[in-house]
């Protein structure tokens, strides 16, 4: 899939939102990504994780791993496209790592899955859990990179399925503010 093709389905499935939006963070934004609006859809899904499996089809991964919610739902599909298992992380107390008896051999060849990345934190815990647990993160790949390049994962290549660059606003600078534009919380459906 092209960078345009992915654009248009996300855009088609109502995920790429326009507004004005308070992000969790409390920053605002005019543009919204709600990755719900496509992961629900199965067949569409099936199609983004297939082009990213397409990615590393000959990296010899051995697992995919994604974090806690929607990082589960890609790395099933990416693992079904690779023909690999799929795990996933999640927080126990605040801290990443994996739970439900899940555990890697030594020198597993890892790929990571991640749905929307803007600072790439939750994904460097991810690397930090798989390398604890004994595996070998072979690349990170991101249904998108909204960090506008600026997400880095040290020896780590990564790949985005989409690159945006999405510009956000501290409240008190918000130019929409300004204009008395309704705020709209994030993955809302209009209401405050």
């Amino acid at each position: 899939m092209t960078e345009k093709e992915v654009y248009d389905l996300l855009v088609e499935t109502g995920a790429i939102m326009n507004g004005h939006f308070k992000l969790t963070s409390g920053r605002h934004s005019a543009r919204y990504i709600e990755k719900f609006n496509v992961l629900q859809n199965p067949k569409m899904t099936e199609k983004l994780c297939k082009a990213m499996a397409e990615h590393f089809k000959d990296a010899q991964i051995e697992t995919v791993v994604g974090p806690m919610t929607g990082g589960i739902i890609l790395a099933h599909e990416t693992g079904k496209a690779l023909g690999t298992r799929a795990i996933f992380t999640e927080r126990v107390d605040g801290v990443m790592t994996f739970r439900r008896g899940f555990t890697l051999h030594e020198g597993e060849r890892i790929l990571i899955v991640e749905d929307i990345v803007t600072t790439g934190g939750s994904i460097r815990e991810v690397i930090d859990v798989v390398k604890k647990f004994g595996g070998v993160p072979v690349a990170v790949s991101m249904l998108v990179d909204r960090s506008g390049g600026k997400a880095n994962f040290g020896d780590v290549p990564s790949f985005a399925l989409l690159h945006m660059d999405v510009e956000t606003f501290a409240p008190e600078d918000c130019p929409l503010c300004k204009e008395n534009v309704p705020l709209t919380k994030r993955g809302s459906t209009g209401k405050k």
